[in-house]
């Protein structure tokens, strides 16, 4: 089992496409700049086999709808947000993209609570880490030792909460109570900048110290 982190879209999010020896694929938050995606995909006899969300913020969800209808997969995402991908105001791009407003079509599938995912032959911990966005899920798949965070966890900082929605108190209450309760060697694959761990957060996040 392997994944690569592919930067995409207006804020370089961080996709991640996870995929198995057969080739098969889940693809995390596809940004944008789907022919970049696709590319990479068949340049690397790739084929996905569904699309999980973090959350539906416009920098995660920008090239959703090309890469669900060119490969007929499934859209995943929590029910908090179920009305987000259609509507610009809550997921932001009418205010920080103005004319190139995103609309999404619905997902195929609404998750709550705390679950096990079976997505094919992917299995993963399904945790709710809301406070970026009411929303937002971690995806942690332990034959890869790896969280799928979205905007939750970074690299020496935590996600933003000025946007609708957002809680910064709820926040680390999640980072807390789910994320940091991972193996410390978990890798914390991030939705922008580079990956880290479970374990370097606990040390030296500067957030995350005084709680």
């Amino acid at each position: 089992m392997n994944w690569e982190q592919i930067p995409l879209g207006p804020l370089q999010t961080n996709c991640y496409v996870l995929y198995n020896h057969q080739r098969e694929a889940v693809i995390f938050d596809p940004g944008g700049d789907a022919g970049v995606l696709e590319r990479w995909l068949q340049d690397n006899e790739i084929t996905p086999v569904a699309i999980l969300l973090t959350h539906a913020h416009f920098d995660h969800i920008g090239a959703v709808d090309d890469i669900k209808r060119t490969y007929n997969v499934d859209v995943y995402l929590h029910k908090n947000e179920e009305d987000w991908l259609g509507d610009p105001e809550k997921n932001g791009s009418a205010r920080f993209l103005g004319g190139s407003s995103i609309t999404i079509d619905k997902a195929n599938h609404l998750l709550s609570g705390e679950t096990v995912l079976s997505v094919g032959s992917f299995q993963f911990t399904m945790y709710e880490t809301p406070g970026h966005s009411p929303g937002s899920i971690s995806f942690y798949h332990q034959e890869s030792s790896t969280v799928f965070s979205g905007d939750a966890l970074f690299f020496g900082g935590i996600g933003r909460t000025d946007l609708p929605g957002g809680d910064h108190q709820l926040l680390l209450n999640s980072i807390h109570e789910k994320l940091l309760q991972l193996p410390e060697d978990t890798v914390v694959a991030c939705g922008h900048g580079p990956t880290t761990t479970i374990g370097n957060e606990m040390d030296s996040n500067p957030f995350l110290h005084g709680f």
